[in-house]
């Protein structure tokens, strides 16, 4: 199971938010292109960096973003409302290792669709899950689909993968969010990364046994301190051990 630590960028500052409320972000007294070159440093494989901004339409962290993808040392996978084909194609010109999608997927999968055969494996779904649907525009607008139809709808896509939010669940009920994630992973062929499960270490010895998870988002436990990421990496590295069957 790959650890992306995360990073997410407001205003030029690292932030995270509770039950994706861009007007109270948490903010984190945190230097943003060190903190991706501790991520590197012990020994991450992928970050995740979201231009909150780019989320909201307002705001340019261009010049920060450019300069952690160059400083990392590592793939970066960035979201951040991308709109038109220029910006996903430039941003990858530009040293994106993977270039995240959930907008514009809803509003035109055509959309999606271009893009991904056009990228193979360098295209990510992203979908939020709120009350049963997928939710966009920065996770304040509902649209009118259910995640697995979403998902369904870009099955035959040669997609890097597929970020599963569920914007409902606060960060202490991991419970709630690890079902609606498991239950969409065994939906889908594509491999799913989970984002907003992760409180402690114990969260990601179990996400490892979830089928067709392989991968998780970690941004809040790792800004408060209550993660550390080499131990989140060793863990997440090590052989998982046989599971009973139950009949």
């Amino acid at each position: 199971m790959i650890i992306y630590p995360t990073l997410e960028l407001l205003d030029g500052k690292c932030v995270s938010l509770t039950r994706g409320r861009l007007e109270e972000p948490v903010r984190w007294h945190v230097d943003p292109v060190k903190a991706a070159c501790g991520f590197a440093d012990a020994g991450a494989q992928w970050m995740h960096l979201t231009d909150l901004n780019g989320l909201r339409g307002d705001g340019d962290n261009n010049a920060l973003v450019e300069k952690i993808i160059r400083a990392a040392h590592i793939p970066v996978q960035l979201g951040g409302g991308f709109r038109t084909q220029a910006q996903v194609e430039g941003w990858i010109d530009r040293g994106a290792g993977r270039i995240v999608i959930g907008t514009m997927a809803a509003r035109d999968p055509e959309f999606l669709h271009a893009l991904a055969k056009l990228h193979p494996d360098q295209i990510v779904l992203a979908v939020d899950v709120y009350q049963g649907a997928v939710m966009t525009d920065g996770w304040r607008s509902r649209s009118s689909f259910t995640p697995a139809e979403f998902i369904a709808a870009f099955e035959a896509d040669p997609l890097a993968g597929i970020i599963v939010t569920d914007v409902d669940a606060d960060i202490g009920q991991g419970d709630a969010s690890l079902g609606t994630i498991t239950a969409l992973a065994a939906a889908t062929r594509h491999q799913v990364i989970a984002r907003g499960t992760v409180a402690s270490i114990d969260d990601i010895a179990r996400l490892k046994y979830v089928p067709n998870v392989a991968g998780t988002l970690i941004g809040r436990a790792l800004m408060a301190r209550d993660v550390d990421l080499a131990e989140a990496l060793a863990i997440a590295a090590a052989p998982a051990e046989p599971v009973a069957k139950f009949k």
